[in-house]
């Protein structure tokens, strides 16, 4: 081991000159709008994702219990109405990120 250890303001400063290097380094991360293609797939993802769920909890209901289609109806419906509203949602988050991306533009 050496005698002479590094002086804690030394190794502050040399830790502060490396972040910088390492800041000027790195492109600035920037928030580009959505293309079309990544707000279809969103959409239909949002969409088929909750129908195909309320339709399958459906179909087991209904398995377990013997009845007849009316859980797999029911809950089929209740999945195409939280699909429509993934998508509402999804598309106001979209439309904040376009908003977002033109002021950087600016």
């Amino acid at each position: 081991m050496s005698d002479h250890a590094p002086e804690p303001d030394d190794l502050r400063a040399l830790g502060e000159r490396i972040d910088e290097l390492r800041r000027q380094d790195q492109p600035p991360a920037k928030s580009s709008a959505p293309t079309s293609g990544q707000v279809a797939i969103r959409f239909a993802t949002e969409l088929l994702s909750a129908v195909i769920v309320g339709f399958l909890i459906g179909w087991g209901l209904d398995k377990l219990f013997g009845t007849t289609p009316i859980f797999m109806i029911g809950l089929f419906l209740l999945g195409a109405a939280a699909g429509v509203r993934n998508v509402i949602r999804a598309s106001k988050e979209i439309n904040q990120r376009i908003d977002a991306a033109e002021d950087k533009e600016r």
